[in-house]
């Protein structure tokens, strides 16, 4: 790493996400041997601010930036959905690796773009889809096998950020990206409800998606809650798996003995060959006394014979710091990212869909008020 020269990368967008982007590379400097060049902002006045706290050049434009030859390689892009493939295309053409935040595009035409164009240029293109790096997914993933139900629960306060897209590509969509990494079988019917509530976009839906395997998974979001709720449950044959992505933590109930807790060997599978939620954490390390003392004290007070409990123990990580190092790592070593671009695409088709049965769902409900019964 010393011999090696730094990834010299930009963000652009500079709001919410892109400074916490900033934040992070700049602290990864060392550690991932990355160094960040540039920022652009169309708001001259952030752009300043930008420049002043973090030293370096801003910019207003991604045209400014390049023609200021800073040699960068890779960039965050941090701006609202609406703008993701004009600009996104704009900085793969220029031969630099991207990194844009989730949902990758407005439309599946526009995520097709950047997908080609990234393959075109040779470039890396990873989707910002976050919660794949909450090292309690990271944790769970050697523990798959047959996830059959899951149930997503995904609550907010209402806030003015990202109301430029609904609920669906706002929260649930994160729930959506880690269940279709999951489970991994095409989709083979949707259901949903949802309707605006503080905003003129869907602010709460509720949503089931049934896979060809079988498998069925409920989605509820909301971001017009009085508390904040971040969790995902399923079931497979013999094992039920709680994860709290906010706590980062994760509990595992077996039925009939602990051979169910044993995790798959190895480290966990790369996009091609199976689910993929950041860099290789390998199996599970082993539970620590306190989470044995945890375990055997349910089990002791548990009025169902043949259950046996875990908490699987889980040291919690920024996923920001996880999902930008694992970034640089793609970027320096040419390799697939851990959210590829056509991944990302795939989630957005399932969130249109949804979307669309949701309009659906809302003009029937409104019909269904004027057409009397016979």
């Amino acid at each position: 790493m010393a011999n090696q020269d730094p990834i010299r990368v930009a963000v652009v967008g500079t709001g919410f996400f892109g400074y916490h982007h900033l934040r992070v590379y700049r602290a990864l400097e060392s550690e991932c041997n990355v160094l960040p060049v540039a920022a652009v902002d169309g708001n001259p006045i952030t752009a300043k601010a930008i420049a002043a706290e973090y030293g370096i050049p801003t910019f207003t434009s991604i045209e400014e930036m390049l023609a200021a030859d800073l040699g960068i390689q890779a960039a965050s892009l941090c701006v609202p959905t609406l703008h993701h493939a004009r600009l996104g295309l704009q900085l793969l053409n220029a031969g630099i690796d991207l990194l844009v935040e989730k949902p990758i595009a407005s439309t599946i035409e526009e995520a097709d773009a950047l997908v080609a164009t990234a393959a075109a240029n040779n470039r890396i293109l990873q989707v910002g889809h976050l919660e794949r790096f909450n090292v309690s997914v990271m944790a769970v993933v050697p523990y798959l096998h047959e996830p059959m139900f899951f149930e997503a629960h995904r609550l907010s306060v209402f806030g003015t950020r990202s109301l430029d897209v609904d609920v669906v590509l706002d929260l649930m969509i994160h729930d959506l990206d880690i269940v279709l990494d999951f489970v991994r079988s095409p989709v083979a019917e949707v259901r949903a409800v949802g309707l605006p509530v503080l905003s003129n976009k869907t602010d709460i839906a509720n949503v089931r998606v049934e896979f060809a395997n079988g498998c069925n998974a409920n989605f509820t979001a909301s971001r017009v809650s009085t508390e904040k709720v971040r969790k995902l449950r399923f079931f497979q044959p013999r094992q039920y798996l709680s994860i709290d992505l906010a706590r980062q933590e994760l509990l595992i109930i077996n039925v009939a003995g602990a051979a169910a807790f044993s995790p798959s060997p190895g480290p966990a599978m790369g996009p091609a060959s199976g689910p993929s939620v950041g860099p290789a954490p390998g199996p599970p390390p082993a539970a620590s006394s306190s989470a044995d003392a945890f375990a055997a004290a349910q089990l002791a007070a548990h009025p169902s014979a043949g259950l046996s409990i875990l908490k699987v123990p889980v040291e919690p990580k920024e996923p920001l710091f996880l999902e930008l190092a694992s970034f640089i790592g793609a970027v320096r070593y040419r390799k697939t990212p851990v959210v590829t671009g056509k991944q990302a695409r795939d989630v957005l088709e399932l969130a249109l869909d949804i979307n669309r049965k949701i309009a659906e769902h809302s003009i029937h409900a409104r019909l269904d008020r004027f057409i009397p019964e016979k």
